[in-house]
Formats: structure tokens, sequence, C-alpha cells
């Protein structure tokens, strides 16, 4: 059986600490084990730690976390052949290192189930790191790679900051899935298998993808579309909506990707209803 591999990337200072020991806190029973660059940068905090070797650290419900320093190849290779082997690896990429070229060397490896790329951008400073003559390439170039981006920090970015994010890194990431995060708050099935992010289609049946909820809502009075839309594109756990609302001068058709939103006159025969896809709430404040 493979050994699933989540990179975790993002420049210095998007959170990846925080995503990290919050995971460690909701591990559910998985045994997760966390790969660093050094120990200087440990990313745990101090009270899931219980035992500490020279290049193993036991963590609080059979979880591990190790260093794999210059050596990456070596460190999963310990990792396969710790018993019982750990349920899955996340591997937290230094700051300036790029996750496009660690998932290229992963697959290279006989073993080794790569589940994604998870890139995280601070909400509040992407801009300006993406006009940065020295660091630009390099946050750019992480986001090229991602399959899923979470934009963090948006509590402290403000509303404006992340949507103007939003469109930023849609932009650089493709056809990546872009959602927010504040606090570190992502639901552990994202967190391990971001490339089966299942968004279902606006049009299909009403069920639940892997971490997500899909909803639909029918506003029981005629409203304004557009601070409704703002509304939704502003909440933490939505990642897209799309449906009609009436209001004063008919009905309107709402889309929400993100933290993006937009409002057009409907079509003919449209029925009021918005369906909305959100973040499966399995994290505590």
């Amino acid at each position: 059986m493979s050994l699933p591999v989540t990179i975790l990337s993002g420049y210095l200072g998007a959170g990846k600490t925080t995503l990290v020991n919050q995971m460690l806190r909701h591990a559910q029973g998985r045994r997760f084990a966390v790969m660093v660059n050094e120990f200087g940068d440990l990313p745990i905090d101090a009270d899931l730690i219980e035992a500490e070797g020279d290049d193993l650290i036991a963590l609080a419900g059979g979880c591990v976390c190790c260093s794999y320093g210059d050596d990456l190849m070596a460190a999963l290779a310990q990792m396969a052949a710790m018993r019982p082997a750990p349920d899955h690896v996340i591997l937290e990429a230094s700051g300036v290192a790029l996750p496009g070229a660690i998932a290229a060397s992963l697959g290279l490896v006989s073993g080794i189930e790569t589940t994604g790329v998870i890139v995280l951008a601070d909400a509040a400073q992407i801009e300006a790191s993406l006009a940065n003559d020295y660091i630009s390439d390099t946050v750019a170039r992480q986001l090229k790679a991602a399959d899923l981006v979470v934009l963090t920090k948006g509590d402290l970015a403000g509303a404006d900051a992340v949507a103007q994010a939003g469109t930023t890194v849609t932009r650089l990431a493709g056809d990546a899935t872009v959602i927010r995060a504040d606090h570190g708050r992502v639901p552990v099935e994202i967190i391990l298998n971001p490339l089966r992010i299942a968004l279902p289609d606006i049009g299909a049946p009403h069920g639940s993808g892997q971490g997500l909820v899909t909803s639909v809502e029918v506003p029981d009075k005629p409203l304004d579309a557009e601070t409704y839309a703002k509304d939704l594109a502003n909440r933490a756990d939505v990642i897209r909506a799309k449906g009609h609302v009436q209001t004063a001068t008919g009905l309107k058709t709402v889309q929400i990707v993100g933290a993006q939103w937009d409002v057009s006159p409907a079509p003919e025969n449209a029925q009021p209803g918005v369906v909305v896809i959100r973040l499966q709430d399995h994290v505590e404040a």
C-alpha cells in the first residue's frame, strides 16, 4: 500500500504552523507524520509533544514529526518503514521552496502517493508579496503549483483585501480550488485529499462532497442581490454558490466563487433558490 503524502506550501508567515497544529488537534484517531525541513523551525505546539529524539518527535495521538533536512527521500523511506506506518504524511515545505519541484520528485518514488499540493496565501500580504521584486517569482510559482489554495488571515485583512486576494490568486493558480480559512480552520478531509474535493455541479442533486456541505437557500422576501452575493462571498465557509433571488425589480442570478461574486439578470423561467457549497464545520473555535 502506498504512503499518502500531502505537500503543504506557502511563503513565510502564510500560516502553515497554525494549520498543522489545527490538523493535529483534530486528527480524529489518524496517525499523522509531519515532516519539516529543520527542527529549529518546529511547527508543533509544545503541549502536543510527548517525547523528543534526535530525528523523531513523538506527538499526541500516535502522531510523529521528523526533520528531512537535505535528504527528503531518505526521510520518506524512514516514514514508510515505521510500524505501524503513519496513516498520512504532511510534508511542510520551507517558505521559499517550490512545491511543484517537490511533487515532481515524489512522483518518481515507488510506494509514495502524492495526494496534492496545498498552498497557503496570506490575504493581507499576497498583493505586496507579488509586487516585491525579490520574492514575487517564488510566490507566483508556489501558487501555480497548487491543487488547493487556502487564503489565510482573512479576519485580519478585511473583506476588501480578501476579495482582491481571491481575484489575484484565482488568476495565478489556474484550475486550483480557492478557499478561505481563518485561524487555520480547514476540515481534515480537505487537507488530506485536496485533489478529491468534490464540488457538486450547481444543477446536480444536492448532497455533500468530502469535507463539504451543499444546501439550498430560498430567501423568503425580495432583497438586494448585490448585498446578498457580497455577504455570501465574505463568509469564510462558503466556497461556491449559484442561483436566483427575488429582488424589487425581478429575479437576479447570483454567482459566488471564493471571495468573488457576480450578479446578472436571471434567465426566463428561472425559479428562486441558491445552491450554496460550504466547508463542513469539523473544527471547533
